[in-house]
């Protein structure tokens, strides 16, 4: 469950077109608000604080915005990186209703058992290849969680294979992605260089 409140403030912004380059200069970074089919509202905030927001959030966790008077529970539904610097340049936010159900995509990861950080099959000298890194979901924005995770003890010899189907999700998130797509795989170690030098 995504437990921890995100909130951002954003001020509205009157610049638009090229002249958003001497907004980046100053430090500020464009931002867009789409809010259920009314007109987008155009907005501007330090880009520390854009950045850090984006870095807690992702795409998958609700974000409290702040602009004017007005409030706003918002997914980020897209980022601009400038590439070369790989600076943050834009932003796209979407509103949502807390009683309207949103997908998002959700990281997976694997739950250790207490005070270990491997799988069994990786304490044994094999390799766990992750084929799935994330799954897509839809839940009310409450509801939705930052990882799912699966259970690492399942993996611990040679053709161990942990599924969507082993995902341990919440009651009240519904998945969207196939049941039996891999999320990772054990190999003996040898077998998989074979199979990469042949490939």
């Amino acid at each position: 469950m995504a437990q921890d409140v995100i909130s951002l403030s954003l001020e509205p912004r009157s610049v638009t077109g090229k002249a958003v380059k001497h907004l980046r200069k100053s430090g500020k970074i464009p931002a867009v608000i789409h809010d259920h089919g009314r007109p987008s509202i155009i907005v501007e905030a330090d880009g520390a604080s854009l950045l850090k927001a984006y870095y807690q959030a992702g795409k998958h966790h609700p974000i409290n915005l702040t602009t004017g008077d007005k409030t706003y529970t918002a997914m980020i539904k897209s980022v601009e990186f400038e590439p070369r610097k790989h600076q943050l340049n834009h932003i796209v936010f979407n509103a949502v209703a807390a009683d309207q159900v949103v997908e998002a995509e959700i990281p997976i990861e694997p739950q250790y058992l207490e005070g270990m950080e491997s799988t069994p099959a990786e304490r044994a000298g094999l390799i766990v290849l992750n084929n799935l890194e994330s799954v897509m979901v839809e839940a009310l924005p409450k509801d939705l969680p930052d990882v799912i995770y699966y259970d690492a003890a399942k993996l611990s010899e040679i053709g161990d294979q942990v599924s969507v189907e082993d995902l341990i999700v919440p009651g009240n998130v519904k998945l969207h992605t196939e049941s039996n797509h891999a999320v990772a795989t054990v190999y003996e170690p040898s077998a998989l260089a074979a199979a990469n030098e042949s490939a």
